[in-house]
């Protein structure tokens, strides 16, 4: 990292002590600890930097009152919900900020988020941050366990693991660029590519009779209550 001019360090500390702006990126777990060695750190800082946190289900009024300072000062924080897709330059993100944040605060936070989404989101509501956690946040595995059970179908209808791999992959990955490129529907590319009593059809009602609609619902929504929950239980 030294090569590209990327200082590193293992100290939280020392990260923070001139930074203009702060990615707290820790798992919701140990937030109330990492805020709290940062703020005691920053006493003597004329100014505080902006706060961008990606802790699943860690609420604004949990990381204000961990992240305030002995004088009374509180950072301006944002809640963002970025996506392991982020890794490869195609995330998508949610992002939430109240009153006490400016315009060019918002617009720092959404051009770092740009440059590894190819989506970012402003919700107005702190609450559907969560929503997003369970939409966009955790839907990468959603994705992953589906190209998963059909490897294993076409891995036990005959075809070699390789095969069904490479298949699914590219199924999954030629899917997605049309839902981007197209100006349709997700429903009308569906219907566009299902003949009447054809094989797709057939496929699609075997989902429709093992309520695959219930299932992601449910799917999103445990999500999204788990999001909740980590904000109620870890805040206090």
């Amino acid at each position: 990292m030294k090569e590209i001019g990327v200082r590193t360090t293992e100290s939280n500390v020392e990260a923070s002590q001139d930074a203009d702006l702060l990615v707290i990126a820790v798992k919701p777990q140990v937030t109330k600890v990492v805020c709290q060695e940062l703020a005691g750190a920053w006493a003597q800082r004329a100014t505080t930097p902006l706060i961008i946190s990606i802790a699943a289900g860690i609420t604004l009024d949990s990381l204000k009152e961990w992240l305030k300072l002995a004088d009374g000062r509180v950072p301006h924080i944002i809640r963002v919900m970025p996506n392991t897709p982020a890794l490869v330059g195609e995330g998508a993100s949610g992002l939430y900020a109240d009153e006490s944040v400016s315009s060019s605060e918002k617009e720092l936070a959404a051009a770092l988020l740009s440059s590894v989404s190819k989506v970012t989101e402003w919700v107005d509501r702190e609450e559907l941050i969560d929503v997003v956690t369970g939409l966009s946040g955790s839907g990468p595995a959603y994705f992953f366990a589906m190209v998963e059970h059909l490897i294993e179908s076409g891995t036990r209808l005959g075809l070699s693991h390789e095969q069904a791999t490479r298949l699914a992959k590219q199924t999954c990955l030629g899917a997605g660029k049309m839902l981007i490129e197209s100006t349709e529907e997700p429903a009308q590319l569906r219907i566009n590519v299902t003949s009447p009593k054809g094989t797709t059809a057939a496929a699609l009602e075997s989902f429709e009779a093992s309520g695959l609609k219930e299932i992601v619902d449910k799917a999103v929504k445990a999500a999204t209550s788990r999001a909740e929950e980590l904000g109620k239980t870890l805040g206090k």
